[in-house]
């Protein structure tokens, strides 16, 4: 195959922010980039979009004039598909549903040439599935960015069953040059950040209902105690409940209903509501004009129990994700501090608090409620009874 350089044109699928933001960064590496959308008017958005990003960055001295310009030269606007001919490497941002993605890449088969690789910036969709929609199969990988795409350094790299090792390797030597962190996951549901992460939502939601804590105590706990950048409720208004309640919804379903993912219906009644957060002005907190949301309860020991809770959860995850080699020890606390902006990966923090009473902590979880949810990875257990620890 062909090798994937500066020279390489590239296409992005898709113009709204995470396509936008793709496009941004092959621009800035100098690369031709083909920003291709059915939509005319999302296009010219973007357009208007990607104009004002790169003034600001003038204005912040990010960027002289001379190079915006340069960038911004290096974007060709189509609503055409035919215009991806002379790409190198096409990643599509489109809808994240199967049948879409499969549709677009059988599509574009047909206008391609043979040595074209066909990226797919999914979340939580198998690449595989995606991938039997084309004649070369070997030719799909996923590379998943995070939002924002230029600020955003992680980027997971997930060959599919058939993906050729020539086509993991140029794409993730690309992508690294490109200035991103890449680790490389096994293709199965959530990769390893939507996946390891379900338990912050998850576990925190769990609190809520019972009553242990209200929302803005939990947030306050793991910013405070966990030192988090966010709460898992700020964070899941952020990211829109919607989106965070499908990505969990998908997860849950793609793992056979394990009731580890098991969706909140707290959340699924705010998604009812249309109370996505802070896109409509509402969600877990209020945001519109003069509204006062509540203060947290700042009891250290009950902090302390929150935080120790959500941890172990956080924890067993990261260590299922290594025990059925989704992605290396390294690659996975890698993919949690780079992607999610964790304080420290899940693995080397288990090392730090003792793994012993990560699982001891676990245990009494599973006693308590007798869920399936609470059951202790084998590996965690091996791990307690031999003193061991994931790095020396």
């Amino acid at each position: 195959m062909n090798e994937l350089n500066k020279e390489t044109v590239i296409g992005v699928i898709g113009s709204g922010t995470m396509g936008s933001g793709i496009a941004q960064v092959a621009a800035s590496f100098g690369h031709k980039v083909i920003l291709n959308d059915v939509d005319n008017s999302v296009l010219q958005k973007a357009k208007l979009n990607l104009e004002n990003t790169f003034t600001k960055l003038v204005k912040k001295n990010k960027l002289t004039k001379e190079g915006a310009k340069s960038i911004l030269e290096n974007i060709n606007y189509d609503s055409q598909k035919d215009s991806l001919k002379e790409c190198g490497l096409i990643i599509e941002a489109v809808v994240e549903n199967l049948e879409a993605k499969k549709n677009l890449f059988f599509e574009l088969e047909k206008i391609i040439n043979e040595e074209t690789i066909l990226a797919t910036n999914t979340s939580s969709l198998s690449i595989t599935a995606i991938a039997s929609a084309c004649e070369k199969p070997g030719r799909v990988i996923g590379a998943h960015f995070f939002n924002p795409a230029p600020l955003m350094p992680l980027v997971e790299i997930v060959p599919g069953i058939q993906t050729s090792e020539a086509v993991l390797y140029s794409t993730k030597q690309l992508i690294t040059v490109w200035g991103k962190v890449c680790v490389i996951a096994k293709d199965t549901p959530g990769f390893v950040v939507n996946r390891v992460a379900r338990p912050f939502y998850g576990e925190a939601l769990r609190i809520l209902e019972e009553e242990i804590a209200d929302v803005a105590t939990i947030d306050w706990t793991m910013k405070e105690v966990g030192k988090f950048k966010m709460g898992p409720f700020e964070l899941m208004d952020l990211i829109g409940n919607d989106v965070n309640y499908k990505v969990t919804e998908t997860v849950f379903e793609q793992f056979y209903f394990d009731p580890k993912f098991k969706p909140s219906i707290t959340q699924k009644r705010l998604v009812d509501a249309k109370l996505f957060g802070r896109k409509t002005g509402k969600g877990f907190y209020d945001y519109r004009e003069g509204a006062v949301n509540p203060e947290p309860n700042k009891d250290e020991n009950l902090g302390i129990e929150i935080f120790f809770r959500i941890l172990v959860m956080l924890i067993n995850e990261a260590a299922d994700t290594l025990f059925m080699n989704v992605a290396s020890k390294e690659d996975i606390d890698l993919a949690m501090t780079k992607g999610v902006n964790y304080p420290k990966g899940l693995l080397a923090w288990a090392d730090e608090r003792g793994i012993d009473k990560v699982v001891k902590r676990l245990n009494m979880l599973y006693e308590e409620y007798g869920e399936d949810r609470y059951r202790v990875n084998p590996l965690l257990k091996r791990m307690a009874k031999e003193n061991k620890k994931f790095y020396t």
